[in-house]
């Protein structure tokens, strides 16, 4: 396997045959908590930046080389968009205590992600539909991994402000 397709399809678990980007999601999940919690938020946010400028010359080489959009088996944007998310509710969780709520507002995170990713309310699906090449297949999940980072940022400051 050639470095780009192990980088676009992060380490291959866009290569899933079922639900590419979920597994993606959810690689980039693992590893994210990884690196938060061994390297830091700044590390990840560091990780996230790089990655997302790369992959959209990435995609950009990809996508003329096959002739194809936003191919499933892309999955570095879902990494992107899930490192983002990630590093929103972070940035809310630094001063909760409870166990209980910092793991709510990860999986939360994961799970509004997949859910905007995959339903592309609003900006994110005109991203998604209108914005082509890499800057396209990057845009709409940065903007759901910052959507659902707040949205789950916002429902872990109404919890916190209940117990």
């Amino acid at each position: 396997m050639s470095f780009q397709k192990l980088f676009l399809t992060f380490f291959g678990s866009g290569l899933s045959p079922k639900a590419p980007g979920t597994a993606g999601s959810l690689a980039a999940f693992i590893v994210g908590i990884g690196i938060l919690y061994t390297l830091g938020a700044n590390t990840l946010f560091m990780l996230t930046l790089a990655i997302t400028v790369i992959a959209v010359f990435e995609i950009n080489k990809y996508e003329t080389a096959t002739n194809s959009h936003d191919n499933s088996e892309i999955v570095i944007d879902e990494v992107s968009g899930m490192w983002i998310a990630m590093l929103i509710v972070q940035s809310v969780l630094t001063t909760v205590d409870s166990v209980t709520v910092i793991a709510f507002g990860y999986a939360s995170s994961f799970l509004f992600f997949r859910i905007f990713d995959i339903y592309k309310p609003s900006t994110i699906g005109w991203i998604d539909r209108e914005v082509k090449g890499g800057l396209g297949v990057m845009g709409d999940d940065v903007l759901a991994g910052i959507a659902s980072g707040l949205l789950s940022g916002l429902i872990i400051v109404v919890i916190e402000k209940i117990i």
